[in-house]
């Protein structure tokens, strides 16, 4: 089996392996054997396109995206003595040699008509942990005891091997560009909606906190600064010094922050009326006066 997935310069979306697994579940049912061809720069280690002998394979079959180009145009080259089967796919010019090579094509789309795409009726994933990321690359206040381009490398490498939902996000707030929150609510609704923080900002910590969210803390300044001095203010244990960051600590803290104990410990937070230091302003301005 074959889809853009499987070229070195191709790509996979959701949608191209949500249709891979509808059709990997179609064949299973069946008691059909098969192969996978997975590009080397998405799946390293899982068999790549050149290796998958045609001698070995009576069918190839293509799923999703559109049959067009130089790379599908080498399928119908490589693969001459199978038999060549397109489903789910877009046609967009029927007399392209991409099209005319496959012996059988159950488009999507193609001349007007439509059917379901194969993503529809996947099978449904086990649902990941959603993680919102707040990360900062500035604080050069901190001179020599910056910390940042490390913990943000450390963090981001460990991250990309977690399986969980990545959403990056900013608390710096502008009105003129989408991406942005451009007011304090509209990121907080974002955030109460996630399963965990993970920041090396304060206030990525203290309003995952504020709504309710565990947060995972890196303190990116050596010897601490005001990351650590929050997590000590608020009694929040998973704040780890920039120092030792690391993904095996990274992995305990995530774990820590998704179970009961965790979520627990973030809603005793976020209920928390501790003084702060407007509650003495009045006095500070009364006694300036």
């Amino acid at each position: 089996m074959t889809g853009w997935f499987s070229f070195l310069h191709g790509e996979a979306t959701a949608g191209d392996l949500l249709a891979l697994d509808r059709v990997r579940e179609v064949l299973d049912g069946a008691g059909l054997p098969y192969d996978v061809a997975w590009s080397p720069g998405f799946r390293p280690g899982e068999l790549p396109l050149e290796r998958a002998d045609p001698r070995a394979y009576s069918h190839l079959v293509f799923v999703c995206g559109p049959l067009h180009g130089p790379q599908i145009e080498q399928l119908h080259e490589r693969y001459a003595r199978c038999v060549r089967v397109a489903v789910g796919v877009s046609v967009i010019d029927p007399s392209s040699p991409a099209v005319q090579g496959f012996h059988r094509v159950l488009a999507r789309d193609a001349s007007g008509a439509a059917a379901p795409d194969l993503a529809a009726r996947a099978p449904v994933p086990d649902p990941v942990p959603v993680v919102g990321v707040v990360l900062t690359h500035g604080q050069h206040e901190y001179g020599g005891r910056r910390l940042h381009e490390v913990v943000a490398e450390t963090v981001t490498g460990w991250l990309a091997g977690v399986d969980c939902a990545r959403l990056d996000l900013e608390t710096r707030l502008d009105s003129r560009d989408w991406r942005l929150a451009a007011t304090p609510g509209q990121l907080e609704s974002l955030l109460r909606r996630l399963d965990v923080v993970v920041t090396d900002r304060l206030h990525g910590l203290v309003l995952g906190l504020r709504s309710g969210v565990p947060v995972l803390a890196v303190d990116p300044v050596a010897g601490g600064a005001k990351v650590s001095a929050q997590g000590r203010v608020w009694g929040w244990p998973a704040v780890v010094p920039g120092e030792h960051v690391c993904a095996e600590g990274l992995d305990r803290w995530l774990h820590w922050c998704l179970s009961p104990e965790g979520r627990t410990a973030a809603a005793t937070i976020a209920g928390s009326t501790a003084r702060d230091p407007a509650d003495t302003l009045l006095a500070a301005l009364h006694h300036e006066a």
